[in-house]
């Protein structure tokens, strides 16, 4: 099994003096802000984990900035005591957030967008996200996101946080495939706790430049936002822990499909880890690391070819496991390569491939670790 590693990827990092990560419970605090909300609470299971403002952006899905916020606004606790936003947290620790009533939520107006649900019960629904389609509201996108067709269809939406409602997962704008909404409070919480604890198999599937060395290859190595532009993430060592095993499904001339397994879900994890292993997905217009121009010789004209017929990054959620979290029953799901995508794969591997209406399990994709 090949491995990359870079920069620090571990999230252990040096402790604080204890009387800097904890208030003393005899200071005077200013009176937490009331909040509309029941408090979601945490427990910590991880053996090694990290800085409280990093474990609250990733659990909750929000930015280091809105983490930071609650922390400061004193709406985070840890073991009952309010907690500074460095604190390393220890296995064990618990970690209850009530969030503030600073202003009236935004309303969450309908969109008539069509959705592809795969499944669903009062509980939880799977969706098959079409790519172009933003998760949830946000500036620039406040009415025409998943979010917003969900709640024009009269779908419960329990759980999350504000303007959030029912999303467990993310998928950026542009990657299409499988996602898990939560309908409960109950269904969103233990679904979280799956995801957390990495019981939730996620795999996507990916035509990337290049021809990987070794399959399985795992690439490890930190991710944080990049210094200078802000919409990008980047390798950095000081940020946190990030692996994805990248497993080979199809060799072509100048390309590989790969299928690739998250143990981390950071932002814009594979791709960046894809880009720095020196296999960018094609078509990606962000994590580009290239494009076709890596390719050379008279393979390079195809290449080009290639690159005009890919839409978008040629990028996929194609693969959900899970135990339904109120049973313990194993469910999965499937969804075949895009049709968006499907020229681009005729390109790579040959027009009897996308003649076919099944061509990731044609060549095997959902045979785990085959």
């Amino acid at each position: 099994m090949g491995r990359r590693s870079d920069g620090q990827t571990g999230s252990g990092r040096s402790e604080r003096p204890a009387g800097d990560e904890t208030e003393s419970s005899h200071a005077a605090q200013p009176p937490a802000r009331p909040s509309a909300y029941p408090p979601i609470e945490f427990c910590v299971s991880a053996e090694h984990t990290e800085r409280l403002d990093r474990f609250l952006a990733d659990q909750l899905q929000l930015s280091r900035t809105q983490a930071a916020r609650l922390i400061a606004d004193k709406a985070v606790q840890v073991d009952g005591g309010v907690a500074r936003a460095s604190r390393v947290l220890a296995r064990g620790a618990r970690v209850t957030v009530a969030f503030p009533t600073l202003d009236p939520p935004r309303q969450l107006r309908p969109a008539p967008i069509p959705l592809t649900i795969v499944w669903e019960d009062e509980h939880l629904a799977v969706i098959d996200k079409p790519a172009g389609l933003v998760v949830h509201p946000a500036p620039g996108h406040w009415d025409d996101t998943l979010v917003n067709a969900l709640v024009a269809r009269g779908t419960a939406l329990g759980g999350g946080v504000q303007g959030r409602p029912g999303i467990v997962h993310r998928l950026d704008r542009d990657t299409s495939g499988l996602m898990l909404v939560a309908k409960t409070d109950v269904a969103h919480r233990r679904l979280s706790q799956l995801l957390g604890a990495r019981r939730i198999v996620r795999a996507y599937a990916a035509l990337t430049w290049g021809h990987l060395a070794e399959s399985p290859t795992v690439i490890e190595a930190p991710l944080a936002r990049h210094p200078r532009d802000r919409k990008r993430m980047a390798i950095i060592a000081t940020g946190r822990a990030a692996r994805t095993d990248a497993y080979l499904i199809a060799r072509f001339a100048s390309t590989d499909l790969l299928r690739l397994e998250l143990h981390t879900g950071r932002t814009h994890q594979i791709r960046v880890h894809l880009e720095q292993a020196g296999h960018p997905v094609v078509g990606d217009p962000v994590y580009a690391g290239g494009g076709s121009r890596r390719i050379s010789g008279a393979a390079r004209s195809s290449a080009d070819a290639l690159e005009r017929a890919t839409p978008r990054q040629a990028f996929h959620a194609a693969w959900l496991a899970f135990r339904y979290p109120l049973t313990d029953v194993p469910l999965e799901f499937r969804s075949e390569w895009p049709g968006d995508l499907r020229p681009a794969l005729g390109l790579a591997g040959g027009g009897d491939l996308v003649a076919r209406p099944d061509p990731l399990a044609y060549l095997l994709f959902f045979n785990r670790h085959e």
